[in-house]
């Protein structure tokens, strides 16, 4: 592969990610738990220690059995101190995740992953976690969940809220309790 052959790919890595070119070490925390209300309060004592969410992944853990596995990082020095709060939504329900997303998003919470696990109680729920910064200003967040079976049904849906204003932040595709196997969209806009 040439140079610029691997620029082209590598470049919008770089676009993106701008702390990939620091060379300094970054530390993480690694959480993990069954109970989404303990994965929350876990998170946001992390935040406090200067930490900020990376990746969360729902499944089955070697020692743990089913749980949601969160990855913190430490912030780098370019990057502001601002603390973080965390909030963890996790459901089984459609019309109860849109609900608590938009409560979230009011009280300017953004979107920042998904995933879909197992809980304790034996039922497969969507968790999505929402970020904010402490002193944040008044910024609020729109959002909407979209959940179907059917691919040409998403299609129609999303070009019906992109055309409101909406961009997707992030996707799913699992068997969950809120209709058996189907693609779970969640879309957003700033207010």
């Amino acid at each position: 592969m040439s140079h610029r052959n691997l620029l082209f790919y590598v470049l919008p890595y770089l676009l993106a990610y701008p702390l990939l070119a620091e060379s300094a070490s970054v530390d993480y925390r690694v959480l993990a738990t069954s109970k989404t209300s303990t994965m929350e309060k876990e998170m946001n004592e992390a935040a406090e220690a200067g930490y900020i969410f990376t990746g969360v992944m729902g499944g089955e853990t070697g020692f743990g059995g089913k749980e949601v596995v969160v990855v913190m990082r430490s912030l780098a020095a370019a990057e502001e101190k601002i603390l973080r709060r965390y909030r963890l939504l996790a459901t089984s329900k459609t019309s109860t995740m849109q609900k608590e997303m938009q409560r979230a998003g009011e009280e300017g919470f953004e979107y920042k992953g998904q995933t879909v696990f197992e809980s304790a109680f034996g039922g497969k729920e969507v968790a999505v976690i929402m970020e904010r910064a402490a002193r944040q200003p008044d910024r609020t967040y729109a959002y909407r969940l979209l959940a179907t079976s059917k691919t040409s049904t998403m299609q129609k849906e999303l070009r019906e809220a992109g055309a409101a204003g909406f961009l997707m932040v992030g996707m799913t595709v699992s068997k969950t309790a809120f209709a058996g196997s189907e693609v779970v969209c969640i879309l957003a806009k700033s207010e």
